[in-house]
């Protein structure tokens, strides 16, 4: 049976409808990760599913073990991960409810444990398209097929949490460039590339960003807008099956190659 990875951000904390198989702990040489892969069974594919908060959403996102998590599906034989991540609108075209599938990012996070290579063994590796572009095919493809309707590019700004930004904040990520914003794709995406594994971000519009509106900013309208979602998302990943396939044609598998600058073998 084929394996993905499923990483569930702020209020998907599980798969609904899909058959619960077991549960997987997993201890890794960077500590424990999140919470344990719980693995659900769909349509040939054994979805592997962690919540990257853990299940009571006890870990803030500055202090997520992302290392660990990493790789703990490395470690469970899994080369493909779809990330899921509630965000802040700062595109005007964008509202909440509307899903994004992003092509690029912008990490402003700081403090965080962001690469395995940081003493010893170093590599520089390239991360000009954070994205697997096979993955977002995928997730494009299920998309259309479930006939929902997302938004097939976007520049995700990465914060370091847990506050919420300031007003001038999002005018200045938004001269950037910058299309959406949350806490938790870097260094996420980093430490799947230097782990050689394919890795996609489908992103949920939650709120409009700060200063777009009048409005206050409130996690409960985060949490609200991603229930009220919940059924738009598992359409997508229902579809996912017909599309995913384990077989890697993309350079995903070899990102590490020509890029070890250290001496060290």
């Amino acid at each position: 049976m084929k394996k993905l990875g499923i990483i569930g951000g702020s209020g998907l904390y599980d798969i609904e409808g899909f058959d619960f198989v077991q549960e997987v702990p997993v201890q890794t040489k960077y500590g424990e990760p999140s919470d344990s892969y719980r693995v659900f069974e769909y349509k040939g594919v054994s979805f592997y599913f962690l919540n990257r908060h853990g299940r009571k959403h006890s870990i803030p996102p500055h202090k997520v073990n992302y290392k660990a998590n990493i790789a703990g599906f490395k470690e469970l034989g899994i080369n493909h991960i779809i990330s899921i991540t509630a965000t802040g609108g700062i595109n005007s075209s964008y509202k909440p409810g509307d899903i994004i599938i992003p092509d690029d990012g912008i990490d402003m996070t700081s403090g965080r444990k962001g690469t395995y290579f940081d003493g010893g063994l170093i590599h520089h590796i390239d991360i000009t398209e954070p994205f697997c572009p096979i993955m977002r095919g995928v997730l494009e493809n299920a998309a259309a097929s479930a006939d929902e309707d997302v938004f097939t590019s976007g520049t995700y700004i990465c914060t370091n949490g847990p506050r919420l930004e300031t007003g001038a904040e999002i005018k200045a990520f938004d001269r950037w460039g910058a299309d959406l914003v949350g806490m938790t794709l870097f260094p996420e995406c980093v430490l799947a590339r230097e782990s050689e594994l394919c890795y996609v971000n489908m992103s949920l519009i939650t709120n409009y960003a700060a200063g777009t509106t009048d409005s206050k900013l409130t996690t409960d309208e985060v949490v609200a807008e991603m229930s009220k979602s919940m059924e738009r998302l598992k359409n997508i990943i229902s579809m996912i099956p017909v599309y995913y396939t384990e077989n890697r044609v993309c350079e995903c598998k070899n990102a590490l190659k020509g890029t070890k600058i250290s001496k060290n073998d």
